[in-house]
């Protein structure tokens, strides 16, 4: 299989790390794999090339005039993404893309993917965190009908430390970091309690940071298994973290966000105990703990089988659509 990576910043370099190491731990015929990297920026094109020993190149045209490639993983900035999904499906490129933040071109780009009978594959890495995979089997088998609080936060020019946030996609209005926040936990929250039934939302601007949207929300959200949640999103916090706790009369459990911080009460002795769910935890230097490599790998995997026809993707277009439109709503821009 031949992969391009679209976008060579932070998280195109995680994807062409960890495609490299797909490749060095289950193809015995190296050979038959080619990693190449797209970027305007032919700083990032060397620093890849450098790096990673990749070829690289300044637009897909071009990329595609020097070889056959199979699949696209667009890393680029989100607004962005529309135009590169429906270029790749036009030279019949399998695509995987990172959160796209708008609803620009969905359904036009999901029907052209049909036409062309190629994968369309939307990141959600959540739903492939242990963490989450655990929860969401201990709610299935009992009908959970209790709460829970849930509070995201991290101060906004601490997610790229490297980089002045005002650079970075999260300060624009369309693609906020509160945005993103909301984009990369629905996906999981209503795939472990259920689709959103009601919701209150409560926002401001809390910050004296030079952005143009409300950095703080509250919610309140009526799922339709019964579940009921207290969500808090915003991008002020000066601690970074995720705190969860979630209980009903028979279960209480908490997680920090950290793969080795989830927790479950005993229902005979009332003792919270850690819940073991890694061999090893991949982290890489300079981001925060509750960032681990594990979950992107894994659904690097689920696009590989999906392109070869042994897997299918946990999330999709048509999903996606619908938390988009949620949070839309939150956000009161509909």
């Amino acid at each position: 299989m031949n992969i391009v990576v679209i976008g060579l910043g932070s998280m195109g370099k995680r994807r062409i790390r960890l495609l490299k190491r797909y490749i060095e731990e289950n193809c015995l015929k190296k050979e038959e794999w080619r990693l190449a990297g797209i970027d305007s920026d032919p700083q990032r094109c060397q620093e890849a090339r450098e790096k990673y020993g990749i070829e690289t190149y300044p637009d897909i045209e071009t990329a595609t005039s020097k070889g056959h490639f199979d699949g696209s993983v667009i890393a680029a900035s989100p607004l962005s993404h529309s135009v590169l999904i429906r270029e790749c499906l036009e030279r019949n490129l399998h695509v995987f893309t990172e959160l796209n933040l708008v609803k620009d071109g969905y359904e036009e780009n999901m029907a052209l993917a049909r036409d062309k009978n190629r994968i369309l594959f939307l990141s959600s890495t959540f739903l492939y965190r242990k963490e989450m995979e655990y929860i969401k089997n201990m709610l299935a088998g009992q009908k959970f009908h209790g709460c829970y609080r849930y509070h995201i936060g991290q101060y906004l020019p601490d997610w790229h430390p490297w980089e002045d946030y005002q650079n970075f996609f999260i300060s624009g209005k369309r693609t906020n970091g509160c945005r993103e926040i909301f984009a990369i936990e629905l996906p999981w929250l209503t795939d472990v309690f259920g689709g959103i039934k009601n919701i209150h939302v409560l926002h401001k601007k809390a910050s004296k940071l030079n952005i143009q949207y409300d950095d703080m929300y509250h919610l309140l959200l009526e799922h339709e298994s019964g579940a009921i949640g207290n969500l808090a999103v915003d991008v002020v916090c000066p601690k970074t973290g995720r705190e969860l706790e979630l209980w009903d009369e028979m279960l209480y459990m908490e997680w920090k966000g950290t793969p080795d911080s989830l927790k479950v009460c005993d229902k005979h002795t009332r003792k919270i105990l850690p819940v073991q769910l890694y061999e090893t935890i991949e982290h890489m230097e300079g981001y925060s703990g509750f960032v681990v490599e594990n979950a992107y790998y894994d659904e690097l995997v689920s696009f590989v089988e999906a392109v070869k026809g042994t897997g299918k993707p946990r999330y999709s277009f048509e999903r996606d659509l619908e938390i988009l439109s949620w949070i839309d709503r939150i956000e009161g821009t509909k």
